[in-house]
């Protein structure tokens, strides 16, 4: 099929970008890596009046320091996140995290942005924002806010985004030095969205946990963050947790559901596995110290 006839921009700057966006009225749709957007334009599953094309916009790329933090522009290529110096000494999760996205060619083109922006339920790098604690910003010709990854989505690829707003940063506050990031995600091939995800970063000062972030991602509607996890966790020490305990709250507030890949079940007993593997393995080092 072909997509159905629509106007095209490509703005040179993130205020034009926002003003095509308020005049649309809802009808655009903005173009960033195009890896889930031309499919869907092709099998006219997605019918924008106009297209804002926001490749041009270099203000939306790249990776820089912040106080307190890391800033990360939304048209950064995911190739590019892989290889950046800066994430992989401030946000080692992130990096681990965006080598499971897709495959290399398209890791090209896609954007952490774009994924954000999507919400796919499945995906590696939504769960991510929520586990480390990111801040959305998102302007339009109204102005600029900043939303929490944790109150982003609210359903499934459903955003508190406004159909005005633009993502224009993606903030990550400070994780101390030696955090250690927690990763595993079981699908049917490489490449695919998961059929269950953990994706997390546990901060060991002295023996104890003293920070923790960890959210799910294939097992509901949208990514789901293990908050009664992470309070769980904090001032435990390393040496006498609990993992097969954690497990079961670790699965408490995710919701997954029966499709044609797998059961509910199936992702809760894969969920407790997952989870008690990874929690070991990364933490056994300083269970022997």
């Amino acid at each position: 099929m072909k997509p159905a006839p629509f106007d095209y921009v490509a703005p040179d700057t993130i205020e034009d970008a926002c003003k095509h966006l308020t005049e649309a009225g809802g009808g655009a749709t903005v173009l960033a890596g195009g890896q889930t957007l031309m499919p869907l334009l092709a099998l006219r599953l997605s019918q924008p009046f106009i297209l804002v094309d926001i490749n041009r916009i270099a203000a939306l790329k790249g990776v820089s320091r912040t106080d307190g933090g890391t800033r990360v522009g939304p048209m950064t290529r995911q190739n590019e996140i892989i290889a950046n110096s800066t994430l992989a000494a401030a946000l080692p999760l992130l990096v681990t995290a965006t080598r499971h996205v897709g495959h290399w060619q398209t890791r090209n083109r896609g954007t952490i942005g774009g994924s954000i922006a999507l919400g796919e339920p499945a995906a590696e790098l939504p769960a991510t924002a929520i586990a480390l604690g990111a801040r959305v910003e998102a302007r339009s010709a109204r102005g600029t806010r900043e939303i929490a990854a944790a109150d982003l989505y609210i359903g499934p690829y459903s955003t508190a985004l406004q159909p005005d707003e633009l993502i224009t940063a993606i903030r990550f506050p400070e994780w101390p030095a030696g955090t250690l990031p927690l990763f595993r995600e079981v699908a049917q091939r490489p490449g695919d969205f998961a059929l269950v995800g953990l994706t997390g970063a546990v901060t060991v000062e002295d023996g104890r946990i003293s920070r923790a972030g960890i959210a799910w991602f294939g097992m509901g509607p949208t990514p789901v963050r293990a908050s009664q996890l992470e309070k769980a966790l904090l001032g435990q020490r390393v040496a006498g947790l609990d993992v097969q305990a954690l497990a079961e709250l670790a699965i408490a507030e995710t919701a997954p559901f029966d499709d044609h890949h797998a059961t509910a079940e199936y992702r809760r007993t894969v969920g407790r596995r997952i989870f008690a593997r990874t929690v070991s393995e990364q933490l056994q080092p300083r269970n022997a110290t």
